[in-house]
């Protein structure tokens, strides 16, 4: 099979930058996105045994735990390097993507798009994926997408302390007018979605029922700040707790999507 091809800078970035596998453990901030990401999935998931395609599943920091919640995992990625460390997991794996999926119509009974939307710049690409996913789902079947929020980035970098450097300033600007990243510098190429587009674009492709949570919630970034600009440890604290928190009582209110860093939108293909 020949895969889409993908840009260069997204191998790059995860092939030489940046370890994935150690993203969502080693600070505060991540550890947030983890446990929110497992609460939010736990939710919605079927009970298990049931067939999950994690689909640009990395190095299979989901797919470890969902494994060993009892569920029937296939991990597919466009990195070498992290289906060779996603065999460590218990999913089968496989190099692949998102766009051309192997399996076959009506397969599986949970889609996971965890990362794919938010390095596919361009619409057409982002629908490829979604199609894909609603067709290798059965009827009835979930699918959860992840993506960027438009504003995490001037969150991010205002928590870092960067954002007095006018080169920054610069940055963030284009990225807050445009939603992209062009990859250049630091983060690799990505689409920056709002939660009202993250959810337009997941029932234009079908599935019934889309919503839409702030993963991280509003308090994120102070946790990210507090953490990187004291060089502590926030990651079993008072404060990592209250972030939590937030996260959860943030739930009821779509203003507050916006606070975010990461968005998950859920739906169902129709029976």
């Amino acid at each position: 099979m020949t895969l889409p091809e993908l840009a260069p800078e997204i191998v790059r970035f995860y092939t030489e930058t940046i370890d994935e596998a150690d993203r969502l453990s080693t600070t505060a901030d991540g550890r947030l996105e983890m446990v929110r990401t497992q609460e939010l999935l736990r939710r919605y998931l079927p009970t298990p045994p049931v067939r999950i395609l994690d689909v640009g599943g990395g190095p299979g920091a989901h797919a470890r735990w969902l494994v060993e919640d009892g569920y029937d995992v296939h991990l597919v990625d466009p990195i070498s390097r992290h289906v060779e460390q996603a065999k460590h997991s218990g999913a089968t794996v496989e190099v692949g993507d998102a766009r051309k999926l192997t399996a076959g119509d009506g397969s599986v009974g949970v889609v996971l798009l965890l990362g794919p939307l938010y390095h596919l710049i361009d619409r057409a690409d982002r629908e490829l994926a979604l199609g894909e996913a609603y067709r290798v789902l059965k009827p009835g079947g979930l699918l959860a997408a992840a993506g960027i929020n438009r504003y995490s980035s001037l969150f991010e970098h205002a928590a870092f302390a960067h954002l007095y450097k006018e080169p920054m300033q610069k940055s963030i600007s284009q990225i807050l007018a445009s939603q992209i990243h062009d990859g250049k510098k630091a983060f690799t190429a990505a689409y920056f979605h709002s939660g009202e587009q993250l959810r337009d674009e997941v029932t234009a492709a079908g599935f019934d029922d889309a919503e839409v949570f702030g993963i991280e919630g509003p308090a994120w970034s102070m946790l990210a700040a507090a953490e990187r600009n004291t060089g502590g440890d926030f990651r079993d604290t008072p404060l990592f707790e209250s972030a939590l928190t937030a996260a959860r009582l943030a739930e009821p209110y779509p203003d507050l999507l916006a606070a975010s860093s990461h968005l998950l939108a859920v739906g169902r293909r129709p029976l």
